[in-house]
């Protein structure tokens, strides 16, 4: 069933929403948010943040439950991260020496968000 364009564009402002309260929430948590929705060629991140010499790289997922939001990071999804996370520190070398982390942030309306701190690993980032 093809989505209509009133559904897709319903689906991304409550991605927009749950990304500014994953942010919001990782700032409570003493983060920095240093770029939100960072695209690059191969993918996306919702969310790089910062704390001390952690550099999370953070994923945020919205569903009806915390177990829907941790199922939908899958190992394509994953990849895209990973790829995008490779470009942004390219970019960015001042953070070659920061601990290097991918995080999620699961939204569940109503409820406090879940963070997840190495929510997935990926090996080594730099190969």
């Amino acid at each position: 069933m093809r989505k209509t364009r009133n559904t897709r564009l319903a689906h991304h402002r409550r991605g927009l929403h749950a990304e500014t309260l994953a942010g919001l929430y990782l700032q409570l948590k003493a983060y920095r948010i240093l770029a939100r929705r960072y695209k690059t060629p191969g993918g996306e991140i919702d969310l790089v943040a910062k704390r001390g010499k952690t550099l999370a790289f953070v994923e945020v997922k919205a569903r009806k439950t915390f177990a829907e939001a941790a199922e939908s990071i899958h190992p394509r999804n994953q990849q895209r991260v990973v790829r995008a996370a490779q470009h942004y520190l390219a970019e960015h070398p001042e953070f070659h020496s920061h601990i290097i982390r991918f995080d999620a942030v699961l939204i569940v309306w109503y409820r406090w968000p879940k963070h997840i701190a190495h929510a997935f690993d990926t090996g080594d980032i730099y190969a």
